[in-house]
């Protein structure tokens, strides 16, 4: 199980990374084209939604990786799957609904939740 953990949670840090790095450094104006709904949050949330998500995916990636507080990759996975769920909620709310991108991160990231539970 350890492996398939890894083959799973490790794609799914470097999305979080990588779209928590964007939302945290870019300007809504960079964002928009990409992210229909950032005219709808302010500019501080949208910020700190990108400061948890590269927290997040640290916290997939290093506690397994260095055997401490392993238990906190559960924590960021079960994360995951909470942020995505509301992620699909402020999709549906809007003309935006564009969600399979959303699905396909909730399934990713129960999966690494339940790979996660059979190791720590």
């Amino acid at each position: 199980m350890n492996i398939a953990y890894w083959i799973v949670a490790t794609p799914l840090a470097l999305f979080y990374v990588y779209a928590g790095a964007m939302k945290a450094t870019r300007s809504r104006d960079q964002l928009r084209p990409m992210m229909v709904w950032v005219d709808r949050m302010s500019l501080p949330a949208i910020k700190a939604l990108g400061t948890v998500e590269v927290l997040g995916a640290i916290g997939l990636i290093l506690p397994p990786l260095t055997g401490i507080a392993p238990g906190l990759a559960l924590a960021a996975a079960v994360g995951f799957v909470l942020l995505q769920i509301g992620a699909v909620a402020v999709h549906l709310t809007d003309e935006d609904r564009q969600i399979t991108l959303n699905v396909g991160l909730i399934a990713t990231a129960a999966a690494a939740t339940w790979l996660a539970t059979t190791w720590w």
